[in-house]
């Protein structure tokens, strides 16, 4: 299978990205999550796509593959929305398929919202994150469930903003195994490529935790203008999800037209927990999104 790798320069520096197989179908480009995270796990998974359409992923920059600037100034969404669309310039992506996943969701939907971008074939928001404090209300559910001295080290930690404690990492796997990822022990690739993201740029928009926005993008919300996306879209998400079923379905619901799979057997890394289920629904729905377009090349 041919895979193409190189730099793209974008606002504060070059991106790393590669191009997985070479047919002459519409590409597909994921986007990662994060922020600060890096494309590995993705395309340990979703590279079985490209043997019917070429698939790109790319680090996005300060993680990775890419540049990683020390400039805070770079973090914020409104550039991450930029470098996409270099992206797509510079690889001539005038028709595209676009997947993201969890904050790959948030930089895909504002780049549709503000861009208005014209060729998106079509929008798959995995495991999504469109309203912070939904997100937030969500995770204080999904950590009540936790055993109680859990709860009061990670209510103790980040009070006294010591989220940087053993105790506090400890409830923090605890919560990630419920919600993250259920796979036991987890995928390789997980712990392998944890060393190539940037807890900064996660830090700086994010927060100390997956439960915990303190971040630029702590106030983050695109419900009101999710109806302005008219490309076929797909929610997905896990059954035990930090990105809840009830969350993503709300969202579903202010996409017109939009569908939703839920995953019964995963949490948010669905593409890694039931990957055969996952490349299946992908697959027939971007099939799906071009037949109605009079596309029959597959």
């Amino acid at each position: 299978m041919t895979i193409n790798e190189g730099y793209i320069e974008v606002p504060g520096g070059k991106v790393w990205y590669v191009q997985v197989g070479d047919s002459g179908k519409t590409p597909l480009i994921v986007l990662h999550g994060g922020p600060g995270n890096v494309h590995d796990p993705l395309m340990s998974a979703l590279g079985a796509l490209a043997d019917e359409r070429p698939v790109i992923f790319y680090d996005q920059l300060g993680s990775g593959n890419s540049d990683r600037p020390e400039d805070p100034s770079l973090w914020h969404t409104e550039r991450f929305v930029e470098e996409l669309a270099c992206i797509r310039e510079a690889l001539h992506l005038d028709d595209v398929h676009v997947l993201g996943h969890s904050w790959g969701t948030m930089l895909a939907s504002s780049y549709f919202i503000q861009r208005k971008p014209k060729g998106i074939r079509s929008l798959i928001l995995s495991s999504p994150c469109l309203s912070a404090l939904r997100w937030k209300q969500d995770a204080d559910r999904l950590l009540a469930r936790l055993p109680e001295e859990m709860q009061q080290a990670i209510a103790q930690h980040e009070e006294e903003g010591t989220t940087d404690s053993e105790a506090y990492g400890e409830a923090i796997k605890a919560y990630y195994n419920r919600h993250v990822c259920r796979l036991d022990p987890w995928p390789a690739i997980m712990a392998e490529s944890r060393p190539k993201g940037n807890k900064e740029v996660y830090l700086s928009m994010w927060g100390p935790s997956e439960f915990c926005p303190t971040g630029s993008l702590k106030t983050y919300d695109v419900t009101g203008q999710l109806h302005e996306i008219d490309a076929p879209t797909l929610f997905l998400c896990g059954r035990y999800d930090e990105a809840t079923p009830e969350a993503t379905r709300y969202y579903q619901s202010l996409v017109p037209g939009a569908k939703l799979h839920v995953f019964e057997e995963s949490s948010h890394m669905g593409y890694l927990e039931e990957t055969d289920a996952y490349l299946h629904v992908v697959r027939q729905f971007i099939r799906e999104a071009e037949d109605e377009e009079g596309n029959h090349d597959y």
